[in-house]
């Protein structure tokens, strides 16, 4: 994961809805998780950064230097 970028989230969010809209034998189950990925894309950097310290916060460091976020 990277920096925040609203770019980025537009072109994911746009490469989904292609996919979605290319796709007219998609099932309906595989149509309900790509429709899920895109309404769980962050909408602005403070939720972004809030899901990286969400994932990130979990992980046991493996060596010193490991940065936490707490």
């Amino acid at each position: 994961m990277g920096p925040y970028s609203e770019d980025k989230q537009i072109q994911r969010a746009d490469s989904i809805k292609r996919l979605l809209e290319t796709n007219p034998q998609m099932s309906e189950h595989m149509k309900a998780i790509w429709n899920k990925h895109l309404l769980n894309l962050a909408g602005n950097e403070d939720e972004y950064v809030a899901r990286v310290k969400s994932i990130y916060s979990t992980l046991k460091p493996k060596h010193k230097g490991w940065v936490t976020y707490e």
